[in-house]
Formats: C-alpha cells, sequence, structure tokens
C-alpha cells in the first residue's frame, strides 16, 4: 500500500502523511462479528487513573478476529478486505464453505477471490495456516502461537514476519522481527506470509487533533511537573531525574528504560535475546 503526502494547505497538513486505502474492498464491517468496544478513559473499576493520557477518540466498534484458525480441512473465499481501526493491518473477510463467516489478519498478497485454508494438510501459501512443524525452514510467518490451540499472540503488527530457522525434537526456534530468536512447540500454528500494509511505519500524524481522535491526550514528562504530581518533579530550572532509585512512573514503577520483567519460566525458550 503506498503512502499519500498531503499539500501544505494548513499547519496540520503540512507533515501529515497517511495510507490510500486503495487495497481496501469494503467499507462497512461485517455487524455480526463486532461487538461494542466501551472507552475506560484510563480509569479502573473504581473509577480512579490508572493510565495516563487516554481520553476521548472516535467511537469504534471491536472487530472479531480469528486468531486460533481452527476451522482446520474447511476452504475458505476471501471476500473483502477491510480495514480495522484497532490494529495497524488490514483484516481479511472470509466465507467458508460451509456459510461462516470469520475475520483473519490480511497478509502481504492476500486478494478477494483468493482460497485460504488451515490445518496440516493445506499448502504453503499466505493466508494459510499450519502447525510449525508442517511449515518448511526459511518460511516467513505471523499470528504465532505460543501454546497450542491458545490462538496467536506473536507477529501480528502491520509488516512483520517471522522466519522458521530450524527444527529440533519437538521444538522449532524461529526468528522474530525484533532479532531474538526463540523456541516455539511444533504443535503451535502460524499463518504462512508476511503480515500486509508494510507501509503503515512512514505514516505521520502530522497535527494533534488526529491523536485525540484516537483517544490519546497530550503527555506532560514528570521532570516538569511539581514534586506533588510526580517523582521526577521539583527543582530550580531544568532539573535531571536525579534519583538514586532510577526513574520512575508517577505511582514509583520502574519506567524510562529499567528492567521489569520476571518471567523466568520462559528463559529456556529463549535461544538469544532481541539486545545480545
Amino acid at each position: 500500500m503506498p503512502t499519500r503526502q498531503y499539500k501544505p494547505t494548513s499547519p496540520g497538513r503540512r507533515f501529515m502523511i497517511t495510507g490510500t486505502y486503495e487495497e481496501i474492498t469494503k467499507g462497512k464491517p461485517e455487524r455480526k462479528l463486532t461487538k461494542a468496544k466501551p472507552k475506560s478513559g484510563g480509569r479502573n473499576s473504581s473509577g480512579r487513573l490508572t493510565s495516563g493520557n487516554r481520553g476521548g477518540g472516535n467511537k469504534t466498534r471491536y472487530r472479531i478476529i480469528d486468531f486460533k484458525r481452527n476451522k482446520d480441512g474447511v476452504v475458505a473465499k476471501v471476500a473483502a478486505i477491510e480495514y480495522d481501526p484497532n490494529r495497524t493491518c488490514r483484516i481479511a473477510l472470509l466465507h467458508y464453505l460451509d456459510g461462516e463467516k470469520r475475520y483473519i489478519l490480511a497478509p502481504k498478497n492476500l486478494v478477494v477471490g483468493q482460497r485460504v485454508q488451515s490445518g496440516e494438510g493445506a499448502d504453503i501459501l499466505p493466508g494459510n495456516a499450519l502447525p510449525l512443524k508442517n511449515i518448511p525452514l526459511g518460511t516467513l510467518v505471523h499470528n504465532i502461537e505460543l501454546q497450542p490451540n491458545r490462538g496467536g499472540q506473536m507477529v501480528r503488527a502491520a509488516g512483520t514476519a517471522a522466519q522458521v530457522m530450524a527444527k529440533e525434537g519437538t521444538y522449532v526456534t524461529l526468528r522474530l522481527p525484533s532479532g531474538e530468536m526463540r523456541m516455539v512447540h511444533n504443535t503451535c500454528k502460524a499463518t504462512v506470509g508476511e503480515v500486509g500494509n508494510a507501509e503503515h511505519e512512514n505514516e505521520s500524524i502530522g497535527k494533534a487533533g488526529k491523536n485525540r481522535g484516537l483517544g490519546r491526550k497530550p503527555h506532560v514528562r514528570g521532570v516538569v511537573k511539581s514534586p506533588r504530581d510526580h517523582p521526577h518533579g521539583g527543582g530550580e530550572a531544568k532539573s535531571p531525574v536525579g534519583r538514586r532509585k532510577g526513574p520512575v512512573d508517577r505511582w514509583g514503577n520502574k519506567a524510562l528504560g529499567e528492567k521489569t520483567r520476571r518471567n523466568k519460566r520462559s528463559n529456556k525458550f529463549i535461544v538469544r535475546r532481541r539486545n545480545g
């Protein structure tokens, strides 16, 4: 999908770059495959603000995506490519031969009228979902499961893809978009191909109003606040963070790149970390 750069008819248009949306073939979503998406404004069930810089935004409905791809052996036809306001990539509407309809993430080069399938007997073609043990080495995949039958959790953003690098025993080694090498059980499913809409990274918001439409409120740095509003606040003129225990957020949790990961159970599956 190419991008479009606007003429500077206003200050907001001067730096705005958007997609052309030329691959989208259908406007309104399939109503039965959507559900309400209420907004929290960053507040928890008690009404307290627990996640800042959120609020407002355009009203949207959530599209129910089939991340599990568990309809094995049934051929589906791509009926439409649609826009999804909840993710960076496009989604494809599938019409199965038994009459069921589902949404999937639209991979690169998937077109209307194409046939897709899931299961061990599927061909190695974009949009088909197979267990990793049936996918050849070197193949690009996305929407990868971490646990069998749990649904795809990794590599779902626009333009991303993982590569099948090795197979040893019951595990398959993948190279993720971050550069991390990770082992995944060979019965976990993955979808063949690269996620579409790779030009999303070239888009530019251009103006503050578009961020407000996305539900993002202005972000104020902690160092320019007062000490009563943020641990980094206070001091005369421009002052550094200046904390012995490192930078934190408004509530005292580690922030600005400080390591917080504690999931030691999955360390044995990580062959090489993304940071070396």
